[in-house]
């Protein structure tokens, strides 16, 4: 009778625990990336108080069972699916990663690998990605000198300061001029001493100045509507004033003005010009380069250059080692300029063109194979790293040690320090988070069966209980 008390006590521990479980599961129901956990009860410690026999046939006696009397029961196991994807719970920031796929992000908590379905990332002060949930930093791969990412050993990803703090200059080589010279307008109609349509566009130098390269266009004769000079009148700075004349001032105070000697090349030939003292600048000798439109169509034909498209402004002539320009100049497309009536009004602009400053940091860009890339302020990116992620044989054999992390144990399979590609297995969710897969229905279910099961086995010791004092009052 005394084992029934024991039995029940067995019960009410078992219970007590799976108890625990549910309460844990349902506290973490809006836990990212948490995983419910599941208790298993298993039967223990049986006594057999007459053993199995088997049948005589010297007698005819049939064989009997053994007789055992079971002890109560113990945890057998407490299990969490880790394998899978979870449900997914949309955020719309574009730091937060969802694995879509049988993974685990890699994270470095203090000197401990560790892993975690967690993907609330950040970057700290020092330009570290790490994950929101534990302050774990995010591991992955670097890139090498070409600018690739280099699959070696998984570390820590720096993601501000030093090469990613600024993108690189990148010099302007080509300008498409888009738009309509209409023949009718007044400023194209030839004339000794008209300035023609003004047609402008800006570039950038090696180390990231902008300039601003003035052009005019203008019928070349009376007799021929078709063929338009194309003319230098100017370039400026960054700062809008001519850097092909230099401004002083003079004993009174007024302002004069004297050429800078800037070499400049226009579709192969080299131009030379004068200042006048009130600022004129005046270009000498040369042939201008023409541009030509079917008459009939009013289409583009050609430009007088080698390959009948584009004009090239130079402004380097190689002589100087540290010269900002770009050797190869700056080639000028005028092949989808139109010659169509309009109202006598023309209209040029740039269209698309390279090249551009030097730029700072802006945010961030999280691809799905896990690349990261950095946002300049001149519209350049950065290829920066790869977050990687791990796999295991047996998923559901790491270890929880807390604030979201799991640790490898010899049950689930060791981590081989260098991760997988993302792509491998799946892909990442931006800016998704997985959400807990608590099912507050199955954990209210198992909370009644857990309930009835402690109620009924502390009725087992009560009645026990009851027994016994029958048996006491035997005495009386």
């Amino acid at each position: 009778m005394m084992r029934s008390l024991f039995s029940g006590i067995s019960g009410l521990k078992v219970h007590q625990t799976k108890m625990d479980v549910i309460g844990n599961n349902i506290a973490n129901v809006n836990t990212s990336g948490f995983r419910a956990g599941t208790a298993h009860f298993t039967d223990v410690f049986y006594q057999t108080t007459q053993s199995a026999s088997g049948p005589n046939e010297a007698t005819g006696a049939a064989g009997t069972n053994a007789t055992q009397i079971g002890l109560g029961a113990n945890v057998a196991a407490i299990s969490v699916d880790l394998s899978g994807t979870g449900a997914t719970q949309r955020t719309d920031r574009g730091m937060d990663l969802m694995i879509n796929g049988d993974a685990f992000f890699i994270v470095r908590s203090g000197t401990n690998t560790c892993f975690t379905k967690s993907g609330y990332l950040d970057i700290d002060a020092n330009g570290m990605l790490y994950c929101g949930t534990n302050g774990a930093t995010v591991l992955g791969w670097g890139v090498d000198e070409n600018g690739e990412i280099r699959k070696d050993t998984v570390a820590p990803l720096t993601l501000m300061g030093g090469e990613w703090a600024y993108s690189d200059p990148e010099a302007t080589t080509h300008v498409e001029l888009q738009g309509n010279i209409d023949g009718n307008d007044e400023l194209v109609q030839f004339s000794e001493d008209g300035t023609g349509y003004p047609i402008s566009f800006s570039f950038y130098d090696n180390v990231g100045n902008l300039y601003t390269a003035k052009l005019s266009v203008m019928k070349a004769s009376e007799t021929d509507d078709s063929v338009f000079s194309v003319k230098v009148t100017d370039v400026l700075g960054s700062d809008g004033k001519s850097i092909l004349r230099r401004e002083s001032l003079d004993e009174s105070g007024n302002p004069t003005y004297e050429s800078t000697e800037q070499y400049l090349n226009f579709n192969g030939e080299d131009l030379s010009y004068t200042v006048d003292a009130d600022g004129t600048i005046n270009f000498e000798g040369g042939t201008w380069p023409t541009l030509t439109f079917n008459g009939s169509t009013g289409k583009f034909t050609s430009v007088s250059s080698d390959d009948g498209k584009t004009l090239n402004l130079t402004m380097n002539d190689g002589a100087a080692a540290n010269n900002p320009f770009p050797v190869a100049g700056v080639d000028v497309d005028f092949s989808t300029l139109t010659k169509y009536a309009s109202s006598g009004i023309s209209s040029v602009q740039p269209g698309e063109k390279d090249g551009y400053s030097a730029g700072s940091l802006n945010g961030y860009s999280i691809q799905q194979d896990g690349k990261i890339y950095g946002v300049y302020s001149n519209g350049d990116t950065k290829l920066m790293g790869q977050i990687a992620v791990a796999t295991f044989p047996n998923p559901s054999g790491l270890e929880a040690v807390g604030n979201s992390l799991y640790a490898a144990t010899l049950n689930s399979g060791e981590f081989d320090g260098v991760g997988i590609d993302i792509s491998e297995v799946g892909s990442f969710s931006i800016g998704a988070l997985e959400m807990s897969d608590v099912d507050l229905a199955t954990e209210f279910t198992n909370m009644i069966t857990t309930q009835r099961g402690f109620q009924a086995n502390s009725r087992v010791i009560t009645t026990t209980d009851t027994m016994l004092e029958e048996l006491v009052n035997l005495k009386r």
